[in-house]
């Protein structure tokens, strides 16, 4: 508990940071780079040698994608039945099946469940998540939008391969069975530490909430499909199929994250329902605060 206290501290400073004139606009994407590009690689260098290989690794590898596949679905159908129009369907499909599987899921296992189950995190956010953004997310919004720019196989496949947290982790299975020199295991071990406290003052500085008289109905449906119905899916098929351990406890917690900001931020970029998906990313992220440690007590039943 006292760490997800200290999520809430770090988030409630970001939201501080926001007022202080030394602070500008940019400040999140410095924050942001510095732990895409630094933080997060080490994180994995630091928990990925320790994971054990196992076909318990498929769950967290698998279920974002069957997700995936069961959002759109689910979205296409609400989409009829509310007659939203093609804007926001498409919003929605970029936005709904990615979680925040990094930049909050990393910090809200670490709090709830503890650095044992991270390597476990990392492989849902860098083979499920991450790789669907790349992949997924780009064509969508390539398609709905007339002003993105066109995806390639050439620019997705350069898109993976030259991502610093990919790369480090193509590096931290090779390095698998050898055993890092005690200064460069010190330098990891603290950069790795600046990353929760790096993210969660980000999405403090960038958190804004503002409905302004739009429909409800799509914003209303997103939050309540992305933190109750996704978990709830992965809870009951990995019960059904007699599944346990930490890789679906895991899988469960990592499907309940608020939507990706990352995706949000394409699907604004490209020009489709800005003001919703802001919305849905902001006030997702508030619920979320509150369906997570549902989450955690179910999980421990």
């Amino acid at each position: 508990m006292d760490n997800f206290l200290l999520i809430l501290m770090y988030l409630c400073i970001g939201m501080l940071a926001r007022r202080i004139p030394k602070f500008t606009d940019d400040t999140p994407v410095v924050l942001n780079a510095f732990v895409l590009y630094i933080a997060l690689p080490a994180l994995i260098l630091q928990k990925i040698p320790a994971l054990t290989f196992s076909t318990a690794l498929l769950i967290p590898a698998v279920v974002p994608w069957i997700l995936l596949l069961i959002v759109v679905a689910t979205v296409l159908l609400l989409s009829r039945i509310f007659g939203w129009s093609r804007e926001i369907t498409a919003a929605l499909l970029i936005v709904l099946p990615l979680g925040n599987t990094s930049f909050l899921g990393f910090p809200m296992i670490e709090a709830f469940f503890g650095g044992d189950h991270l390597p476990y995190a990392l492989i849902y956010d860098q083979v499920g998540s991450f790789v669907a953004l790349a992949t997924y997310s780009t064509i969508l919004a390539a398609a709905y939008s007339p002003s993105a720019e066109k995806a390639t196989l050439k620019s997705m496949s350069l898109k993976i391969v030259t991502f610093p947290p990919f790369l480090a982790l193509m590096l931290a299975l090779l390095l698998r069975n050898f055993s890092y020199p005690p200064l460069f295991q010190a330098l990891i071990d603290n950069l790795a530490a600046t990353l929760v406290p790096l993210i969660m003052v980000a999405v403090g500085f960038t958190l804004r909430f503002s409905l302004g008289g739009e429909r409800l109905s799509p914003l209303l449906s997103g939050i309540t499909i992305k933190l109750v119905l996704m978990p709830l899916l992965v809870y009951a098929g990995c019960y059904a199929l007699g599944l346990e351990g930490k890789a679906v406890t895991v899988s469960v917690f990592e499907a309940a994250m608020p939507p990706m900001i990352s995706a949000g931020a394409i699907a604004i970029m490209a020009g489709l329902a800005p003001r919703m998906v802001a919305n849905l990313v902001g006030f997702g992220l508030l619920v979320s605060f509150i369906t997570l440690p549902l989450w955690y007590w179910l999980l421990q039943i």
